[in-house]
């Protein structure tokens, strides 16, 4: 049984989640950006002012990137779309690119941007009782989306990158897997062999998102188990940290000198015993006493040359 030591945590004072994910930091701002998926928000906290506020999605919002001509890439339901965040509350959406799921009722999941700036997503059957292994992984390069690169994920998530940007984590967070992958990620944008990384079934909780911090250790959250677990680049856990609530759902550093890490959070069905139902769906924040990569941001200057060309953005089918 894997020990887990406690670790002091505060919870930003904003909006609880129903299904809290995808934090991200962007520096520029000194803010945190993050999605409630199920409650169709996407959230963000100005760590200076502790001033937080969010904007109403039109669908499931999954998971967001920072954009390099401003705004943010979200992955919805039915395809990746240019966000801008306006006063009073609007937020003004443009689809970038569509995607055929596999079947119905799928939605994207799991997403961030590589070392290069290159959006990585996942997709997933929303109802998870399914056990539906029709997910995929995909890549959008801000002009077109990809052939499916992964397929047969039931929950596809932890995606995360090396710091040298060589290497790409992906998890499948759905109990009937429980595991981390790693793959040799090209500068083409193309991937080596699946390696297995780590069997999360020896481990407290379901692997859920994550991020890497500077020195390559990979930081999962152990989601229905109350951790946050950090793997070194050869795969051995080295740090085990129990967290307040029951269901961690994915991590980022940020902070001014990127040395916090923000941790999202769900609320479960039912209370879990040991943990304070107080801080379900919170957003906390710790240190853990290294520091994190700041995350690149997607050139969207391909995508809007081709609109003006084409008079319409490019997407793939699969």
């Amino acid at each position: 049984m894997t020990a887990l030591q406690a670790i002091d945590v505060e919870a930003l004072d904003a909006a609880r989640c129903q299904v809290g994910e995808s934090p991200l930091w962007a520096p520029g701002e000194q803010a945190l950006w993050w999605v409630d998926i199920e409650g169709h928000t996407l959230h963000r906290h100005h760590r200076p002012s502790g001033r937080s506020e969010y904007w109403a999605a039109p669908q499931r919002l999954a998971s967001i990137a920072l954009v390099a001509q401003g705004g943010l890439l979200g992955a919805m339901e039915d395809g990746l779309y240019h966000l801008q965040p306006l006063d009073g509350g609007e937020l003004r959406t443009e689809r970038l690119c569509g995607v055929m799921h596999a079947r119905e009722g799928m939605r994207f999941n799991d997403g961030r941007c590589d070392r290069l700036g290159r959006f990585w997503v996942s997709s997933m059957v929303r109802d998870m009782s399914l056990a539906a292994a029709d997910g995929a992984l995909y890549r959008f390069d801000g002009r077109s989306l990809s052939q499916p690169l992964v397929r047969g994920l039931v929950t596809g998530n932890g995606l995360a990158f090396s710091p040298a940007g060589d290497r790409l984590y992906l998890s499948d967070s759905h109990p009937s897997v429980q595991r981390v992958w790693r793959y040799a990620l090209h500068d083409d944008g193309s991937l080596g062999p699946r390696q297995d990384f780590v069997d999360m079934n020896a481990y407290p909780g379901r692997p859920d998102g994550a991020a890497v911090d500077a020195d390559g250790g990979y930081w999962i959250c152990g989601n229905d188990g109350g951790a946050l677990l950090r793997f070194t680049p050869e795969g051995r856990l080295d740090r085990a940290l129990r967290l307040p609530l029951s269901k961690p759902s994915m991590c980022a550093f940020g902070g001014a000198g990127l040395d916090e890490l923000f941790v999202t959070s769900i609320v479960p069905a039912r209370p879990a015993p040991g943990f304070d139902p107080a801080l379900d769906g919170a957003v906390l924040v710790l240190r853990p006493g290294v520091c994190g990569i700041a995350e690149a941001a997607l050139d969207l200057a391909t995508h809007n040359a081709a609109v003006r060309a084409d008079g319409a953005s490019m997407f793939h089918v699969p």
